[in-house]
């Protein structure tokens, strides 16, 4: 190679080395892998003046309702020792305020976070920030303060929206669209953790459309963005600076933040905030079904090549899924030309959806794919409470079904006029190890149907039963603590 070519292909090198090197320097700090890490300063300071401290004062008669305010739902504060370290950090805080109430506050006071949305003074926070509150107190990062009224609240999604009145000059966040969130994708949060005001934290989106228990509604947002109490209510952001959750819920053992926060979508949370506003109630779509996952052995049961959908293990009497024919067994796998992965996926887009809409839906009954369409009902205020009746005396005596390696006994006619079951149902008494004990049966749960064939006594459970061909896998329909849910039963050979 000649002296010319070597100079020639050098600065060739060079001039890339240069243009490469320019394109990092004018690429966001954010875009890049690595060791670079994002610049929150930018976000933090156009938009924390949005992010509003909330206090509370309870009402006299709802000293209980303030024990529990400002609190992620749930959790508790951990006990500490008074040697340990960290009561010295409280005392420096609170002063004379120490924390004496069992969840770590004054019990008749609170405080939580919030964001304003628009600049006549509306605020979206938690429910449970402001629940049985007698006076509520917004303050801004610039220290003017203004009490706020209750516009509407919604438990079942945890959002409350207030509106602060005689206020000018408001600054507002910027809303974007949970729906376009990325898991992996930085997050940042901006609230009140233990009274410390707008303290900032950040951290990636670990999981979408997770489903918590006692909130079907929500299909929550996984962070690892450190979030304490205090934290309730305050706005997560992406790093384009736009709301995409409001923090709500911590998983914890301490109390403390463990890796775990959950945030409501912001596209849930403006649906909601619109139907405050408009007429201070939501209103949400309804199907009268309980569901459960599709597991890899009930897929199997039902015929499935692969578990997926929302298995329907009971219908209400009169609700919109009985009057379009859904059945106990069948597999919803679309909704609305949406398709249903877990059965997580079902509540929220039923919830989302406007009451009287006329909806198409996909199961599978039988191992065969049907359609229909239901119109879909409101979602009651209330649900049905359990009977606080005492459960009537067993009669004595009980058989055994041998193949399954159970003992069970028919059901009074009280229990099954508790148990919503006329003419159906065994309560199992004793489980062997065997099959129904591998399905995973137990006893005092009421076997309803195998098979899709009903269950109205002892007699009929042994005949139904022994007419299962040995090496399958059957669905099996039970009764436990009063909720429905289907078991995979694996027939014995012999």
């Amino acid at each position: 190679m000649t002296f010319r070519c070597m100079f020639t292909q050098a600065r060739s090198l060079a001039l890339t080395a240069a243009l490469l090197a320019a394109t990092l320097v004018a690429t966001p700090a954010a875009a890049l892998g690595g060791g670079n890490l994002p610049d929150f300063t930018a976000l933090v300071r156009d938009y924390s003046p949005a992010v509003v401290n909330i206090s509370t004062t309870a009402k006299q008669d709802e000293s209980e309702a303030a024990d529990t305010r400002g609190q992620m739902p749930q959790f508790e504060m951990p006990n500490i020792p008074e040697d340990h370290p960290l009561n010295e950090l409280f005392r420096r805080f609170f002063g004379d305020q120490m924390p004496e109430g069992p969840h770590g506050f004054a019990p008749q006071s609170s405080l939580g976070s919030g964001f304003i949305v628009s600049k006549d003074g509306y605020v979206i926070s938690n429910y449970h920030v402001i629940k049985g509150a007698g006076e509520i107190v917004v303050r801004l990062s610039d220290r003017r303060e203004f009490k706020a009224k209750v516009v509407g609240s919604d438990p079942r999604s945890d959002i409350a929206v207030l509106k602060v009145d005689s206020a000018a000059d408001l600054p507002v966040v910027k809303l974007g669209r949970s729906e376009a969130l990325q898991v992996g994708e930085w997050v940042l949060a901006i609230g009140s953790p233990f009274g410390f005001d707008h303290s900032v934290t950040a951290g990636i989106v670990s999981a979408k459309g997770r489903s918590l228990p006692n909130e079907n509604y929500v299909p929550f947002i996984q962070t690892d963005v450190a979030i304490n109490p205090g934290n309730s209510g305050g706005p997560l952001f992406n790093l384009d600076g736009e709301v995409v959750g409001v923090n709500s819920q911590i998983y914890s053992r301490t109390g403390g933040f463990m890796g775990l926060s959950f945030a409501i979508p912001i596209d849930v949370v403006m649906n909601v905030y619109k139907q405050l506003r408009e007429t201070g109630s939501v209103s949400r779509g309804w199907l009268g079904v309980l569901i459960q996952d599709v597991t890899g052995e009930l897929a199997e049961s039902f015929k499935m090549k692969t578990p997926h959908g929302a298995l329907v293990s009971k219908v209400l009497p009169d609700s919109p899924a009985a009057k379009a024919g859904i059945e106990a067994g069948d597999v919803i796998t679309r909704f609305n030309k949406r398709d249903i992965a877990t059965s997580s996926d079902l509540p929220p887009m039923v919830g989302a959806t406007s009451v009287g809409q006329k909806i198409e839906v996909e199961v599978i009954r039988g191992g065969s794919k049907r359609s229909m369409v239901i119109t879909i009902g409101q979602l009651p205020e209330t649900d049905e409470m359990a009977s606080d009746e005492p459960a009537p005396a067993a009669p004595d005596g009980s058989a055994q079904v041998a193949r399954l390696k159970i003992e069970a006994r028919d059901l009074t006619a009280a229990e099954r006029k508790e148990l919503e079951l006329p003419g159906r149902g065994v309560l199992v008494e004793r489980v062997k190890p065997g099959p129904a004990a591998a399905a995973g049966l137990q006893p005092m749960d009421v076997i309803v149907q195998i098979n899709f064939k009903a269950i109205d006594s002892v007699e009929t459970l042994g005949k139904v039963v022994a007419g299962l061909a040995g090496g399958a896998k059957v669905p099996m329909l039970i009764h436990r603590e009063g909720s429905p849910m289907f078991l995979a039963l694996e027939v014995p050979k012999t």
